[in-house]
Formats: structure tokens, sequence, C-alpha cells
């Protein structure tokens, strides 16, 4: 879901351990990104219950990456697809945390 207008868009994410971010894109042919979650301003990923998510296009699938400045809401294609984004996410978030220490 969209920060400032809150529609619902297709988004395409880029896990990169190394620069310990998660980038986005409109498409996955795009190459100037529209935004950047850095691992260490990642303070908590959940699956909603759609409490806040309001009209998910997919209510079981959303899950959302709370930062620092705001919570990101996300719809996963699938059931497995959002277990593995949502580990991935955690695993790259406390990797950052004990990176640290």
């Amino acid at each position: 879901m969209g920060g400032k207008i809150k529609t619902w868009k297709k988004r395409w994410f880029v896990f990169d351990q190394n620069r310990r971010t998660l980038t986005y894109y409109a498409d996955k042919h795009e190459t100037k990104m529209k935004g950047v979650l850095y691992f260490q301003a990642i303070e908590e990923v959940y699956y909603d219950h759609l409490k806040s998510a309001h009209k998910s296009p997919n209510p079981l699938l959303t899950f959302s990456v709370k930062t620092h400045d705001r919570v990101y809401y996300m719809v996963a294609p699938s059931p497995e697809a959002m277990r593995i984004w949502m580990d991935v996410i955690v695993t790259g978030a406390e990797g950052q945390m004990h990176f640290m220490v």
C-alpha cells in the first residue's frame, strides 16, 4: 500500500543482504527505485489480520513491516511467498541487529 496515497500498487522487491536493504521498484524491469527499507530501521514484521491494512486485495496474504518512519503493508502472491518474505525480512533485520552489537 502506498505511503502517502493509500492505494494498493504492485511493487518489485529486491533483498540485498550485502547492502542490508530491501529496495523496491515499480516492476522488475525498472532501474529507478521507488524506495528502500534499511534493515536497521525495521522494528517488526508481522501478519496483520487486517487491523490496519484497509481494503487489501487479499487479506489472508497481507503482512506488515514496521520501521521507525512508517508501516509498510504488503500482499504476497501466495501463502508460501508470504512466509518466505517474512522470514527473509526478519532474518535480515535480525542479522543487522547482531552485526551492530
